[in-house]
């Protein structure tokens, strides 16, 4: 059941429009709004928290007592001013609670264990040709039982969801995975979460891999003042995307918010092909084949790639002029504030891929527009896991801004 409440809260470091309410059979709400305000703010004492919600001293401090004794909040070194009492700043319990997440990829499958604070805690992975769900399950299972046994046993009743980002439709990329259709077929008929919430004791939850890395940036990321409305793009083995309305994740009706792989663009032989065919890693490593070389370094690890400039540079400069086309379509449906730019690729080659996206679309008409800001993305190879464990952290203890609603 969803819990409706008036407006949404600032999760980013500005100040939350959200009002706390002093009527009883609030105090979920309420718990969630001191829990968001002081995530923000890393640490409040009292007083503050009571002037920005407008919730009374009194309910404030039940509250905070509430949540410490939940081992969800700690407290701070007194800070003592001028006359009274000293104050107390609150902050998050590391170990208050952990969170799972776990990215079914084209070409490999990870999980990591998130604390309370947004720190990785471990991870496991595994490299594939391509996903099934027999495998994924197995590997799913395995990694969540070594993560959690990572922690002492008397944390692990705090382990408090499981969240997936996983590509929709699995099943319509076989030829572009190099998969039999009949294996990508079996993904088809399977309700996955469920299946997951049948072996695993704690709530399971499940999103796009574009969007929830989407998520991750906003929950997780380092990027200084992010506006709030944009659009986030993964440059991962099929390039991907999700939206920001209002500061607040928006997936839309099914899933598909920000799926800008879809886009329909045009490459630079004037062929109309969609963004997904220019400007994802598959290209480079398709690239790469057909030079004799190699494509395992790009999925090896995403720090370090010793790829031949004639095959990097062109990639980059194709993927470019692509997102440039679709930032300017979609910006005039969505009238965004900036494309924030992430992927599974060394940081350098992410730099360069940002300024040529800026310099493609300079070249563009936006006439009756205006011109969106290019933010380089924090996460990198991250965004995917970390926003699926972002999952179960909003839904039990966040609010929700973009609806003003909790899970």
């Amino acid at each position: 059941m969803r819990k409706t409440a008036p407006d949404s809260v600032e999760d980013r470091g500005q100040a939350p429009s959200l009002r706390g309410t002093n009527q009883t059979g609030m105090r979920q709400w309420n718990e969630r709004l001191v829990l968001s305000l002081v995530r923000a703010r890393r640490s409040l004492p009292k007083a503050e928290i009571a002037r920005q919600t407008g919730l009374s001293a009194q309910t404030v401090s039940v509250i905070m007592r509430a949540l410490e004794q939940d081992g969800l909040l700690e407290r701070g070194e007194p800070v003592r001013g001028r006359v009274g009492q000293p104050s107390v700043p609150m902050s998050l319990a590391a170990e208050g609670a952990f969170f799972l997440g776990l990215k079914i990829g084209r070409r490999s499958s990870e999980m990591v264990l998130v604390d309370f604070h947004g720190k990785l805690r471990g991870r496991r992975i595994r490299r594939h040709d391509w996903p099934t769900p027999s495998a994924a399950l197995t590997f799913a299972d395995l990694a969540a039982r070594e993560l959690i046994d990572q922690l002492p046993p008397a944390l692990h009743h705090r382990v408090a969801g499981l969240g997936v980002a996983t590509p929709f439709r699995l099943w319509d990329w076989a030829g572009s995975l190099g998969a039999p259709q009949s294996e990508m077929d079996a993904w088809r008929d399977l309700d996955f979460r469920a299946a997951l919430s049948a072996r695993h004791p704690y709530p399971v939850f499940l999103e796009n891999d574009a969007t929830a890395a989407c998520g991750a940036e906003l929950i997780f990321g380092k990027a200084m003042q992010l506006p709030s409305d944009f659009v986030h793009v993964y440059v991962g083995f099929f390039v991907g995307g999700g939206v920001v309305l209002n500061g607040a994740l928006y997936p839309g009706r099914h899933g598909n918010a920000g799926a800008l792989g879809s886009m329909p663009v045009t490459d630079a032989a004037g062929r109309r092909v969609q963004l997904i065919d220019v400007a994802s890693t598959s290209g480079l490593e398709a690239a790469l084949v057909a030079a004799g070389r190699s494509a395992d370094e790009i999925w090896a690890t995403p720090d370090h790639w010793t790829i031949d400039e004639a095959i990097l540079a062109p990639w980059i400069a194709q993927a470019a002029e692509g997102l440039a086309q679709a930032t300017v379509a979609a910006l005039s449906v969505f009238d965004f504030e900036a494309l924030v730019l992430d992927g599974w690729m060394p940081r350098a080659v992410r730099q360069r891929m940002v300024a040529a996206t800026r310099a493609a679309l300079a070249r563009q008409n936006f006439a009756g527009l205006e011109v969106p800001d290019v933010i380089e993305g924090t996460l990198g190879a991250d965004a995917r896991a970390m926003g699926a464990a972002a999952l179960p952290l909003t839904d039990r203890f966040l609010v929700d801004r973009g609806t003003g609603a909790l899970s």
